[in-house]
């Protein structure tokens, strides 16, 4: 019962009102029925799909949210307003939901994880939720500072007015129509996807504590977004393609505006990381543990070792368990059931094999073994330990 209580509180606000100009946005496409669609419109759908795409990437995402790269105030404004312009709600509030995302990647605390919320909210129904609506400025302080971002913040809807009055002045009801609608609507669904599909299909060269992938199609689509893995092992990096045949426009363009002064100090992985070969953090070590902790049933395992000991055998480790926890915890729980031959329990190679087909290739594997087999040792101590009879 809370389970489905908590699945119901995580959507039960999901047509918040803000989700009724969406599904106009949408609706509006449909308008080029009557509007027609001519070559001039579509040459305007066009370049604003690419140039709103290049203002997510390296605005919205690396720029305000990772500061993959410094550049003066006009600049930071202009990407701030193409960026904008696709009525993804203001600046301030996708960067400070993005620095949470990765604070929580993949975690019950992420605001659109497909693996707790499942797809379809982790595309766009978390957007619409009323505790995603406010922004968390004190995540964003070091921008909420600019009083421009401030202005555009409150005025979150004024970017996309004046983009789409500009493809109407140009293109008439349809330069409205298939030049701005159509690109809003297509810019929507290639971010959306970095935070559904990339969390679900493509490849995964590192392990980074969540369900990250590189996804070489997302990233055509996206200037380099796709290659999601990448930026989760390395957040800060102004470069998401690592290996040459990556891909990644937003990084080239930038590359080619570092040139003439229009932004600096641009962020690279280490050689340590593109060769995979850096030490991951106790964080990505406990969550990448965890998850292959999961992949073993300690409560099944526990059966099995009570059903195999004799009953002095049982009571006395039973007995030693229980002791262990009211002393204090796991960490003894474990020890205890480590000093002891038991049967049943799963074996560090068993753990190797398992982690070698979930995870890619990482010096800090038998750290994540090692972790693994902690925890599923305290969990069948503690299962072990629940079955003991009453002490007066």
């Amino acid at each position: 019962m809370p389970t489905d209580t908590s699945a119901a509180d995580e959507h039960d606000d999901i047509m918040y009102p803000s989700a009724i100009p969406f599904v106009l946005v949408h609706l509006v496409c449909f308008a080029a029925i009557w509007t027609g669609v001519t070559w001039q419109a579509l040459a305007i759908c066009v370049a604003l799909y690419w140039l709103r795409i290049f203002g997510i990437g390296a605005g919205y995402h690396r720029y305000f949210s990772h500061r993959a790269y410094t550049t003066g105030r006009v600049f930071q404004f202009i990407l701030a307003f193409i960026a904008q312009s696709t009525t993804q709600k203001s600046v301030l509030w996708w960067a400070a939901k993005h620095r949470h995302h990765h604070l929580f990647s993949d975690t019950e605390h992420d605001v659109h994880s497909p693996r707790h919320k499942g797809f379809f909210y982790s595309h766009l129904g978390w957007i619409f939720a009323r505790r995603h609506d406010t922004t968390d400025l004190v995540k964003v302080a070091d921008l909420a500072r600019y009083p421009e971002l401030m202005l555009l913040h409150r005025f979150e809807q004024l970017p996309g007015i004046i983009v789409g009055t500009l493809c109407f002045l140009i293109g008439g009801w349809s330069g409205l129509v298939i030049g701005f609608f159509w690109s809003t609507v297509l810019v929507y669904h290639a971010t959306f996807c970095i935070n559904s599909l990339a969390h679900v299909h493509g490849k995964k060269r590192y392990v980074t504590g969540d369900d990250s992938r590189n996804n070489w199609l997302l990233a055509f689509f996206t200037m380099g977004e796709g290659w999601h893995n990448n930026h989760h092992a390395y957040q800060s990096s102004v470069r998401q393609g690592f290996k040459w045949w990556e891909i990644d426009p937003t990084y080239y363009i930038l590359r080619g505006l570092s040139f003439v002064g229009v932004v600096w100090d641009l962020k690279t992985p280490p050689e340590q990381v593109l060769r995979n070969e850096q030490k991951l953090g106790s964080r990505v070590i406990n969550r990448a543990a965890e998850d292959l902790a999961a992949r073993f049933n300690s409560e099944r395992v526990a059966a099995a070792i009570a059903a195999a000991l004799h009953g002095p055998e049982l009571t006395a480790l039973q007995d030693a368990l229980s002791r262990a926890r009211d002393r204090t915890t796991q960490v003894l729980a474990t020890q205890v059931l480590a000093n002891w031959h038991l049967p049943h329990m799963p074996s560090r190679e068993e753990f190797l094999a398992e982690a070698k087909i979930m995870f890619a290739r990482t010096p800090s594997l038998d750290d994540i073994i090692n972790r693994a087999y902690e925890i599923v040792l305290a969990s069948v101590g503690s299962h072990l330990a629940a079955t003991a009879p009453a002490r007066s």
